[in-house]
This record gives C-alpha cells, structure tokens and sequence, in this order.
C-alpha cells in the first residue's frame, strides 16, 4: 500500500454508493434533486441528551470532494463501472444545499443533525463520510458531557489517545472532548490542529529514571517550577510519595515564591488516598497544591468518588471517554426523506419497518427550539414541514398546543414562548454560506445550552424524556403514507 500520499476522503465510502451512483447514472437519475436526514434513534447509555459534533470536518471533507486520477483507474479496474459514469466522476463536485444542527447543540432522537438536498448521486456518495464523522465526534462530546457534569465543576482533562480506536479516534476525539466540557486534552496533535489545550507532566517512568523518588520530584520542580504536578503513586503514596513531593515542594518552590503545584493519582484507593494526602499537604502548609486523578474513570466512578468525600480537584479520563466503554456506538443513521418531480414538488417518502423504532419520519423538514420566556428553560422541539412556519400553527390566543407524536392523547399547550430555528444552512448551491465558530466558541455554546435543560432531562438514571413534536401536517403526512404502504 502507498502510505505516502494522503488519503483521498472521497474514497472513503461504502462501495454501495457507488454502484447506486452508476446505477442512478445510468437509470437517469443523474440529476434527481433528493433529500437525506442524518439523525439518531437513542441516546447512548440511556441518557436524556446527546450533543451534536462534527460538523467543522464535514465541511473539510465537502469542500475537498473530488476524484482523483488513480481513483478512476481503480474504479475502472473494477470492471463495474460504466465509462460515462466515471467520466462525469472525474469532474465531481457537490453543488447542493446542506442543513445542519450547530455543534455543541443539545439533542435528542430523531432530530435531523444534518439534511442534505443535492442531486441523487451526491447525496449518497457522501453518506459514510457524514455518518462516521459525526457518530464518532457525538458519541465522545456526549460521553465528556456526561464526565464533566459528574465532575460538579471540577477540571475533567481528556488522557485516553493511546488507548483509542486509531489516530483519528484520538486526535478527533479529543476535540469532541472539549466540546462536551473538557478543559483540555493529552493529546499534543489536537491542540496543534485544533486548539485544543494539551497538557501533561510526567509518567511514572520519570521517578523510576532517577536514583531516588526525591531526586526525581526535585528535578522535575528545578525544570518546570510554574508546572510541577508531580505522580507521586510509583512506589508507595503515603510513606513515600506524598512526603516527597513536600519536601521537594518545600526545596525548590517555596524559596521562589512559587504555591501554585500539584500531585497526581494514579492508582489505589482513590477516595481514601486523596483525603489523607489533603490532610497531609495542608499540614505542611501546601493549602494551595491541586490534586489530580486518573486510573479508568468515568461518570460513574466519579460521581461515587465526590459523594465519598473524595478531596480532588482535577480528573484525568482516559479509556473510558475516549472509546464510550459504556456504548461505544451512537447509531446515527442516513435516511432518504423525499425526492423531487420533474415540475420541483417535494415528495415525501417513507422507509417502514417492522421495528417500529426504524420508521423513518418522511418529508422536507424544520426544526424549532421552543424556549419558555419566563424562566428561559427549554420546553421542548418542535418539527413540521418546509413550508410551514410556527406562525401557521398557533392557535386564535397566540398560543401552541403540541403533542406527543407516539401517544397522541398526551397534550400541552404552551403561551408566551420563543421557537427558536434549530438548523442553520451550511452549503448553498454547493458554496459555503456559514461561518464556523471557534472551538472554544463551540465548547462556551455547549455549556450555555446545557443550561437550558431541567436538570431532570439530564439525569444519568431514569432522564426525563424530553419531547420532539410533530406539527400536525408533518404528523398527518407520516400517518398517510404509513397507510397507504401497510
């Protein structure tokens, strides 16, 4: 294999979609204007929300769409392939419109994150890209939301890339990572390509260089005064670790001024050595000196580390966040939702199923935040057709009756409110019309969306089910054609 060109992502598809391309050329559909939703149908680990990610390298990978020519060779080699088909491939480019729900958003089953309206063979050439992409990137920003949220406001660092699923996993996953929370990452390539910030200090490899733990500890504070946190677990916490770094601490810092420093754990009973190293270091008048620890957590081992009393002000995840441990599969799927004819009318399509859970919900959509005014919490989203506005759909005394599209019986009606559009347009005609944010930008957004939500939405057990509604025509249009191909 040649490693020593980059890869090409356009090639990085399932091979269905190109015998579905050179059958939809060939059949004349080359140019059938088609529309797909990218959604999910759970949250992993039974959660209440997911977070929405990976939108900055769709763009990347649309705005580098192309066939190269040892591409068409082998295509061509494969023998399957009709000449006009690869030839129109040599000239590839995506000319259509893409919607997308902004990274960093809150959201739930079924909500297209992305809704891409191009001609046939764009559309489905693209499908594997987008699905990886922004399964793998929601299923991590998810999973840190969770971490951090567990962590009550202490530091949650991202430590796993060693032990992620290739390079990609690591250094996009690290960027996800931040996303949900994270405040930086181990990672050095994400922070070079994406900002993330990497931090990071010694292994236990460095106390074991040295003749004596002190020398090391000593070394590494001489070294890096303004960034000595020190792994004091290589040999035994209590007896000798922690003693150490106090005299280390004691040695090097303190003549220069220096409270800000830190040890680490990586191993043990966390809860119990992390209370008798607090009591040890403010004894020796060490008040200021952070505690951090790693060693294969996650929300849960957190969440019952705090409520034992634990005394840590920083956790460093690995493993677990990384890969998801728990659910490593978001599950987002590619749907078609409707074509168009010949004279431009939308035509809503259906996939049915006997897993009534795989139904898709047909038809061109919207989707709106519906935001309470008085408290300024989330009330719930709300879905209906292209040509709908909430405007259409409110009743003579300004206000919104929405309903449980599964039990349809189970009605609210809601006043005073902000619908608020939940997708912003990315392409239009193929060109670029959105403007990416930062990431911190992203990551600030996650947060103040998060706030929006009750606090029951986001429980780890038994979440509150927070309700995506159809509007009446979206639900009639579904009922419709669900009749119709019983």
């Amino acid at each position: 294999m040649n490693t020593s060109k980059s890869l090409n992502m356009t090639m990085l598809c399932d091979f269905y979609e190109l015998t579905m391309g050179n059958g939809y050329f060939k059949g004349g559909y080359r140019d059938r204007i088609t529309y797909f939703d990218l959604y999910f149908r759970a949250v992993p680990d039974k959660g209440g929300y997911a977070i929405a990610a990976g939108l900055e390298q769709v763009v990347e990978y649309i705005e580098n769409l192309h066939f190269d020519p040892e591409d068409i060779q082998y295509l061509r080699d494969r023998n399957m392939f009709d000449e006009e088909f690869l030839t129109y491939l040599e000239n590839f480019k995506f000319t259509g419109d893409i919607y997308a729900i902004p990274e960093g958003t809150p959201v739930f089953p079924n909500e297209p994150l992305i809704t891409v309206r191009a001609p046939a063979i764009q559309t489905q050439l693209i499908e594997t890209f987008l699905l990886l992409t922004v399964n793998h990137q929601s299923l991590i920003a998810t999973k840190a939301s969770r971490i951090v949220r567990a962590a009550q406001g202490r530091r949650v660092l991202e430590f796993g890339a060693r032990r992620a699923q290739g390079a990609s996993g690591a250094v996009d996953g690290a960027r996800a990572a931040y996303i949900g929370g994270c405040a930086g990452t181990a990672c050095v390539l994400s922070d070079q390509l994406y900002g993330v910030p990497a931090a990071g200090t010694m292994a236990h490899a460095w106390v074991q260089m040295f003749d004596t733990e002190l020398d090391a500890f000593r070394t590494y504070c001489q070294v890096y005064p303004q960034n000595a946190v020190l792994l004091v677990d290589t040999y035994n916490t209590l007896k000798s670790g922690i003693p150490n770094a106090i005299k280390a601490f004691n040695e090097v810092l303190k003549p220069m001024g220096i409270t800000k420093c830190g040890i680490r754990l990586d191993s043990g009973d966390i809860a119990y050595l992390t209370k008798e190293a607090r009591k040890m270091l403010d004894e020796a008048g060490w008040e200021t000196c952070e505690i951090t620890v790693s060693n294969s957590l996650d929300e849960i081992i957190i969440q019952d580390l705090i409520l034992q009393g634990a005394q840590i002000d920083a956790f460093g995840v690995g493993e677990r966040l990384i890969t998801a441990r728990s659910e490593p599969v978001f599950g987002g799927v590619y749907k078609l939702v409707a074509v168009e004819n010949e004279q431009g009318e939308i035509i809503p399509k259906i996939k049915l199923s006997e897993n009534v859970a795989k139904i898709t919900t047909p038809q061109f959509k919207k989707m709106y935040r519906l935001i309470d005014n008085a408290d300024g919490m989330a009330i719930g989203d709300w879905m209906c057709t292209w040509d709908e506005t909430v405007e259409d759909n409110l009743n003579g005394d300004g206000s919104l009756t929405i309903f449980d599209p599964d039990a349809t019986w189970k009605t609210k009606t809601i006043k005073d409110f902000t619908a608020r559009p939940l997708q912003v347009q990315v392409y239009k005609d193929g060109k670029l019309v959105y403007d990416l944010p930062k990431l911190q930008e992203i990551q600030a957004y996650c947060k103040q969306e998060l706030d929006i939500m009750w606090d029951s939405v986001k429980r780890f057990d038994n979440p509150h089910n927070y309700y995506v509604d159809l509007s009446n025509k979206l639900w009639f249009t579904k009922h419709e054609l669900l009749t119709h191909h019983k």
